[in-house]
């Protein structure tokens, strides 16, 4: 699938993905869009800032209700992309971006 043909949040890696019951929650990460503050790291335990290359990544890209609040704080943030993030937390049962969500209508605001 080319990023042309991504339409939906849904679209974006979850070929391995495991089911929505158990993990309902996912991340989109504009890795080339970090340039590593490091604010991700310091209020969600799912987000490590490597010191070797400068850029932030999660331990785990699915998670449930439990892990919800600190990785939307991580997607709040960041202040990449002139403040509007480069994290993505994406409901995978409604395919709504519930953070940055600068647009506020739900629609995944990744730069491609």
């Amino acid at each position: 699938m080319s990023d042309d043909e991504i339409k939906r949040a849904s679209d974006v890696g979850s070929a391995d993905a495991p089911p929505v019951e158990e993990k309902p929650y996912k991340l989109v990460f504009e890795a080339n869009r970090c340039f590593g503050a490091g604010k991700c790291a310091e209020v969600s335990d799912n987000w490590e800032l490597s010191i070797a290359t400068g850029i932030a990544r999660p331990e785990a890209y699915f998670f449930g209700e439990d892990d919800l609040e600190h990785n939307l704080r991580a997607a709040e943030v960041c202040p990449a992309k002139k403040g509007e993030g480069c994290i993505h937390v994406i409901d995978r049962r409604t395919d709504e971006e519930l953070a940055p969500d600068p647009r506020g209508d739900g629609t995944l605001s990744v730069d491609w």
